[in-house]
């Protein structure tokens, strides 16, 4: 039982590291922004992406929108989808968090979901 005990504790702290960047980058960056055009400034659009998530400047992001589906799901969440709007390149890196982008195409709105391409 001693045993048991020991390796439930050794599990429980490596699941503390391994959560330690979410952690430092913020909880509101980690769970609520990351990866959305936050808002817009003098300079251009703003995504919720920076050095912290490995952002670099030329990338190209794709630009998601999410809608809800009409009528009833069958299941819990299907009621929405994400439907491509648009890419933005990233310009200028000025935080672990935050970037200016260029729209490339579409249409991009403050709160859309941003993503790196998968190449």
């Amino acid at each position: 039982m001693l045993l048991k005990k020991k390796i439930t504790i050794a599990l429980a702290g490596l699941a503390v590291l391994g959560a330690a960047p979410t952690f430092a980058q913020g909880i509101g960056h980690s769970f609520f922004m990351r990866g959305s055009i936050v808002g817009k400034d003098t300079t251009g659009t703003v995504v919720c992406v920076g050095k912290a998530d490995g952002a670099t400047v030329g990338q190209v992001l794709e630009v998601y929108r999410v809608e809800t589906t009409p009528g009833p799901s069958k299941t819990p969440g299907a009621g929405f989808r994400r439907v491509a709007v648009g890419h933005v390149k990233i310009d200028h890196i000025f935080d672990d968090h935050f970037a200016h982008v260029s729209i490339a195409d579409g249409t991009p709105a403050v709160h859309d979901i941003v993503e790196l391409r998968k190449k």
